[in-house]
């Protein structure tokens, strides 16, 4: 019998979609701009990745009748700010490695071996890889204080107030505080009307060794390890038991679908998960379903602005931009360098990760996330075979 939302669910779902889209969309928008993305390919991507995650939303919660909210992969948007120089900046090659990575996401949701595999990369050595990724990103509000304090300070103590009192919403106000001084203080930016409604615009992939290692793999296993498990657990522990393996394929399939068009990957969602599963998205745990397929509707409709959102992102100065996008990172970087140090055992090989990843290192056209990953791999293999010796 068809029962409708309630108001608590419209309301949750709404909310989700804003936060999710606000909290994030410039670390989507300076990712794909770093790997080579047009005026015209950036919001072409945010668009298809937005509705690829409105849509996925919207399918699995009613399929499964459960709050199974879908989020893009922001870490993984950071790696591509990162890890640039594996494709040369040449867009075609960093769709190649988008679609690599999301035919892996689509491989470990139908063959559970890969599922394992990935989940059996240490735990430190994850984080610190992702937690070395996100370091550059996340001095840029300290950068931007030191560079233009009547610009930086502002936006960075509009997130700090906001966080005492309602921490959900500390991003989306540094966001609109931000949009207020580039407004106020910069020169105005000209946006040109025929780029304001986000056109599709498709990329034929190209593929090389240095954007499988440098972005593909790095993105894959971020995406796994940051998101799509962690997703999961929010899931788990609001009570919603589902098959993880359906949610992996489809995830990756929409993903597949949208990557023509500049998209990186959708997953499961943690944060806005948490938001829609909670008790407060619904008093009846059965209906919350509703909360994920509203926010499935909004991020639809968000995604029809994408073009609006690009442009005035790009005009404006790189610096404040990276600012908000580093207080949007925070918390994963926190998160992540707790789970990288928590085990003392593995501290060292996780430090060495942080610290190749985080360098900027780029041999033979890849990035210091994979090296990182490999130097650490390295150090926690020879730790674990001295201490069974």
């Amino acid at each position: 019998m068809f029962s409708p939302p309630s108001s608590h669910a419209i309301a949750a779902g709404l909310l989700a979609a804003f936060v999710g889209f606000a909290s994030s969309f410039a670390v989507v928008v300076q990712g794909l701009t770093a790997v080579g993305a047009s005026p015209a390919q950036a919001p072409s991507g945010l668009m298809a990745l937005s509705l690829a995650m409105g849509l996925c939303s919207i399918l699995v919660s009613l399929r499964n009748r459960m709050p199974i909210s879908i989020a893009w992969t922001t870490p993984g948007a950071a790696l591509l700010a990162a890890s640039g120089d594996a494709a040369g900046g040449n867009f075609a090659l960093a769709v190649g490695a988008f679609m690599i990575c999301n035919l892996l996401i689509v491989i470990a949701g139908l063959w559970k071996p890969l599922g394992r595999w990935v989940a059996a990369i240490p735990a430190p050595l994850a984080n610190a890889m992702l937690a070395g990724v996100l370091l550059p990103l996340c001095l840029a509000p300290v950068k931007a204080v030191a560079a233009d304090p009547w610009l930086g300070l502002p936006i960075v103590l509009s997130w700090a107030l906001m966080a005492r009192w309602k921490r959900l919403w500390a991003v989306p106000v540094a966001v609109l505080v931000a949009v207020v001084l580039i407004v106020l203080a910069t020169p105005p930016i000209t946006l040109d009307p025929a780029t304001l409604w986000p056109r599709p615009v498709l990329v034929l992939p190209e593929f090389s060794f240095a954007a499988l290692a440098g972005i593909a793999l790095p993105l894959f296993i971020v995406t796994m390890a940051s998101q799509n498990i962690p997703g999961y657990a929010v899931l788990q522990a609001n009570g919603y038991h589902p098959d993880p393996s359906p949610l992996f394929r489809d995830t990756g399939l929409f993903s597949l679908a949208a990557t023509p068009f500049g998209a990186i990957s959708v997953n499961l969602a943690a944060i806005t998960a948490a938001i829609c599963a909670g008790p407060e998205a619904d008093p009846d745990p059965k209906r919350r379903y509703w909360a994920a397929t509203v926010a499935g509707l909004a991020y639809v409709l968000l995604g029809l602005g994408a073009g609006l959102a690009t442009a005035f992102l790009i005009a404006a100065p790189p610096l404040l931009i990276q600012a908000v996008a580093g207080l949007a990172l925070l918390g994963s970087f926190g998160n992540a360098m707790m789970g990288a140090l928590a085990d003392a055992r593995d501290r060292e090989a996780a430090v060495i990760t942080f610290l190749v990843a985080a360098s900027g290192l780029s041999f033979h056209g890849i990035g210091g996330a994979f090296w990182g990953l490999l130097a650490g791999g390295a150090i926690y293999a020879l730790s674990r075979s001295r201490k069974g010796s």
